[in-house]
């Protein structure tokens, strides 16, 4: 963890957590478990280049390797082969999830267009919470002039939270943009 995310998440979300909570322990208190970023590449069963070009992008956008994810199934209708490379994840752990969360809400959220928060209905029920970003382009790392198509992302941040209250409470106070 950052130093000044692990100082503040000690000194202030901890205390403030209990406080809401009612928790009897320190351990109670939800943590931020681990980062998930998913790139879909749906064009890369024509040309894998494509994909080439995603998993760079998501390389600079998370300072990690990403794994690339293949079909599951075979779907005739998309003309998609079981095996078949259609997209690429990052999994995120310990000081580069709290480094890339820093980035997301300090950096890129604020160059979205008419940005008014995220949704705060984007919980799942278990505590976990999902953003969807429409371009990469939002991201400092990316170069405009090098990008060849505008590829989207989903971004998971999965906790220990058991509710969604509990959960949306840990973002809001690690700095999570939320709509009013």
């Amino acid at each position: 963890m950052i130093p000044r995310l692990r100082e503040k998440y000690d000194q202030e979300i901890i205390p403030s957590l209990r406080e809401k909570f009612g928790y009897k322990s320190v351990m109670e208190a939800p943590k931020l478990e681990k980062i998930v970023i998913n790139m879909g590449v749906g064009d890369a069963k024509e040309n894998s280049k494509h994909l080439d070009a995603a998993i760079n992008d998501l390389t600079l956008i998370s300072g990690q390797k990403p794994v690339v994810t293949k079909a599951k199934k075979a779907i005739s209708n998309f003309k998609i082969r079981q095996g078949m490379p259609i997209g690429c994840k990052v999994t995120l752990r310990g000081t580069r999830m709290y480094e890339f969360m820093d980035k997301l809400i300090n950096a890129a959220l604020p160059r979205v267009r008419d940005f008014k928060g995220v949704s705060p209905k984007s919980f799942d029920g278990r505590g976990n919470y999902s953003l969807g970003v429409k371009e990469q382009l939002i991201f400092p790392e990316i170069e405009y002039d090098k990008v060849e198509k505008l590829r989207g992302m989903d971004i998971i941040f999965v906790t220990t939270a058991k509710t969604d209250e509990e959960a949306k409470e840990l973002l809001n106070l690690l700095g999570m943009p939320f709509a009013q």
